[in-house]
């Protein structure tokens, strides 16, 4: 990392910390469940627009990953013998959420988070809750069929995500070239497409399959079946805490054996979800149903 960046990274912890009551109150030698005994509330970090694992319908965070984490809640609830714990939800969003979890401005981080070797140098992952290809979105009137046809391309992809290292990986591999974009979120990297500034945003398919099914420019859009490869996703925790990890991958694991994992499954990507009851009609892959009968933090 240059000395800028550094700079950068410590200006914004010193930011977080001034800012963030969570942060100024409690001692980093404090485990997550002391600081949450003793402050009274759990802190759950969610996204905005990351349908249909965590998002906003009004003033009220749902998804599949948001009930992941409310049954969690409830057994940190029952393990401090507190049910009127209160509970804290914290917008985040691709470029700073590992932060808030590492500084400890939230105690969990529920939304849409590829769980990777790099990654986990900074925090620790659940055992996987999901798999997603990565695939391009593109016009449909661009011509652009598979990832071949990206040679040369405009390809943006959102800051903070593991899309962009993939999409150089396999355009490095097959010694492609592509004028690579960034933007601050999948929002505006999906606007990019629309307006033409870009040809292709190369994201999580599930996470694509939610804009198209929500964005009022759906019909101008496809995604190409080419995969650009496969993320697990699992819900971020501080590291090196391993009373919270145990209590979490308990719940987590109970739930994945007891076949309740599947039915939140079928309910966010097999029936009709807010706010206009589309149904994403993603079945249950084969990987995932193995992760979830063979529970696993392996990560890529």
């Amino acid at each position: 990392m240059k000395p800028m960046a550094w700079w950068r990274l410590a200006l914004a912890l010193l930011a977080l910390v001034a800012s963030a009551p969570a942060v100024r109150a409690q001692s980093m030698t404090m485990s997550t469940l002391e600081k949450i005994r003793e402050y009274g509330a759990i802190y759950v970090g969610h996204r905005e627009a990351s349908i249909p694992f965590s998002y906003m319908v009004g003033d009220e965070v749902v998804g599949y990953s948001k009930d992941l984490c409310d049954r969690i809640v409830e057994a940190v609830k029952t393990e401090l013998d507190d049910p009127r714990l209160k509970v804290v939800m914290v917008p985040l969003t691709s470029a700073n959420r590992l932060l808030m979890l590492m500084t400890g401005v939230i105690d969990l981080e529920c939304g849409s988070t590829t769980n990777t070797k790099i990654r986990q140098q900074l925090v620790t992952f659940t055992p996987t809750i999901f798999v997603s290809g990565v695939k391009a979105m593109v016009r449909k009137d661009s011509g652009i069929e598979r990832i071949g046809d990206l040679n040369g391309k405009v390809v943006v992809t959102t800051n903070g995500t593991t899309t962009d290292r993939v999409v150089k990986t396999v355009f490095a591999a097959r010694n492609f070239s592509a004028r690579d974009k960034r933007a601050r979120t999948h929002l505006e990297s999906l606007s990019m497409v629309v307006s033409r500034q870009a040809d292709a945003f190369v994201l999580d398919d599930a996470l694509l399959s939610g804009f198209l099914a929500n964005s009022p420019d759906a019909g101008k859009l496809k995604l190409l079946e080419e995969n650009f490869g496969f993320e697990p996703y699992g819900i971020g925790l501080r590291k090196d805490d391993p009373e919270f990890e145990k209590l979490v991958d308990s719940t987590l694991i109970g739930m994945m054996k007891s076949g309740e994992v599947e039915k939140i499954y079928n309910k966010w990507f097999l029936s009709p979800i807010p706010p206009k009851n589309i149904n994403l009609q993603i079945p249950m892959s084969d990987m995932l149903r193995d992760l979830l009968r063979n529970p696993s933090e392996e990560g890529n």
